[in-house]
């Protein structure tokens, strides 16, 4: 693939919206147990990604989230890397 692969953006959010959904549903809709080994997952394959997939990854994602009208979405993209290790610290962002 290539950095203008309109593939990298649609999987990158897929992604995100699979672990929004796990980390934000209740109980009776997918067992926490099994939500956090599927998210701990994600994170897993994620941070194994050679850096320079991890990097089209992160534009993708950076991209996304610059383009989000939802403000929900667009803060849950803009954590997304943190959140799964995918870099180390979270200098972008503003401290609350």
């Amino acid at each position: 693939m290539t950095d203008t692969d309109p593939l990298v953006p649609v999987l990158a959010g897929l992604v995100v919206d699979v672990v929004w959904f796990l980390d934000s549903c209740e109980d009776d809709e997918v067992d926490p147990d099994s939500a956090v080994k599927m998210m701990e997952s994600v994170s897993w394959v994620l941070t194994r990604l050679p850096q320079d997939q991890r990097d089209r990854f992160l534009t993708g994602l950076a991209d996304l989230a610059e383009a989000e009208t939802e403000p929900g979405r667009r803060e849950f993209l803009e954590a997304f890397p943190f959140a799964c290790g995918l870099v180390e610290e979270d200098s972008g962002r503003a401290e609350a």
